[in-house]
């Protein structure tokens, strides 16, 4: 990947909002630590505007993800977390604003 998966997120962060309704988006694990592998895959966590948390959203929204990263995505729902991992997600989260 030629740039920063950070940086290209910030980029399309306006088409994320409007094609898919992502009103929140963070980068988490290896990716938010700098420990990135040439076979790491991008742990993204989202938030939907009402209407747009659906199942083929979700999937829509992924495989968009894993064209324009070229990488597998793990693609998380912030109020789907379990209360046990949440705080430890949101601890090192990186937010895209």
């Amino acid at each position: 990947m030629e740039k920063d998966a950070i940086a290209v997120l910030r980029e399309h962060r306006g088409y994320l909002a409007k094609k898919f309704g992502v009103s929140e988006i963070a980068i988490f694990g290896s990716y938010a630590r700098g420990e990135q592998r040439d076979d790491s895959d991008v742990d993204i966590m989202v938030e939907f505007r009402k209407g747009f948390k659906t199942f083929d959203n979700y999937m829509d929204l992924k495989f968009y993800l894993e064209e324009l990263l070229g990488r597998r995505v793990d693609l998380i729902i912030k109020s789907a977390i379990r209360f046990r991992i949440k705080p430890f997600i949101i601890e090192e989260a990186v937010f895209l604003k």
